[in-house]
């Protein structure tokens, strides 16, 4: 059996890398015991992906890379690195050469497009009593609350920062959509999702946070690509 490769966990706006939390456990339970989960400045995609190849650069073996929403762009800017053998979506971003994902967000705004809120640092919020009903409407009231108040907001001007070379025109991909994701549309996912050229997409009725809300369904996905 071929070695089983680290995967690496690259989380989006709006949180860190403990959003990944059930994945990782459902992730060990099918016995991975390389999982690594990025946590990003949020402050450029530049620096992101920086962050994120320097990860990748420390392990030795082959290296799985998985995104959520806006770490979907990070993993296609930092993708390209030797050791990596796949990409993961999670109702991500998959922007093509000169997209952003800002760009890709004004052809089909989401539901949740009026609940971000800038502050004057040029840091962009999104409203913590609209947080629920925007990023995770189905999780439990509790748990949207603990996000609503640990959330990580990104630099605003991160939206505009475009792709240079898209990992997934050189790597294998899977891709997640969230059919009831108020924070990426739904038809934006369907639309990136159906130019990767896949090995796998499915499509989940879940919120943006399916990594939390649907676990055990993104845990079988990535593995199933970690197995490929």
């Amino acid at each position: 059996m071929s070695e089983k490769p680290t995967i690496v966990l690259v989380h989006g706006f709006w949180g860190g890398a403990a959003h990944w939390g059930k994945v990782i456990v459902e992730l060990t339970r099918k016995g991975y015991s390389k999982i690594q989960a990025v946590e990003m400045p949020l402050t450029s995609l530049a620096d992101d992906a920086e962050r994120t190849r320097k990860m990748v650069a420390q392990v030795s073996g082959p290296v799985l890379l998985v995104g959520h929403s806006y770490g979907g762009a990070v993993i296609t800017q930092a993708g390209n690195q030797p050791n990596v053998t796949g990409l993961v979506y999670i109702a991500a971003f998959a922007p093509d050469q000169g997209e952003s994902p800002g760009g890709i967000t004004q052809e089909h705004l989401p539901a949740a497009a009026p609940n971000l809120a800038p502050d004057s640092d040029g840091f962009l919020w999104l409203k913590a009593d609209k947080f629920h009903e925007s990023f995770c409407q189905d999780l439990s009231a509790d748990e949207a609350l603990v996000m609503a108040v640990t959330q990580k907001a990104p630099l605003a001007s991160t939206f505009g920062d475009v792709i240079s070379d898209p990992a997934w025109k050189h790597k294998p991909s899977w891709y997640q959509i969230s059919s009831q994701d108020h924070m990426i549309h739904p038809d934006n996912q369907k639309r990136m999702s159906a130019r990767l050229n896949a090995k796998k997409v499915i499509t989940l009725d879940a919120s943006h946070a399916s990594l939390a809300s649907r676990a055990a369904q993104v845990a079988a996905l990535i593995d199933e690509a970690a197995k490929t």
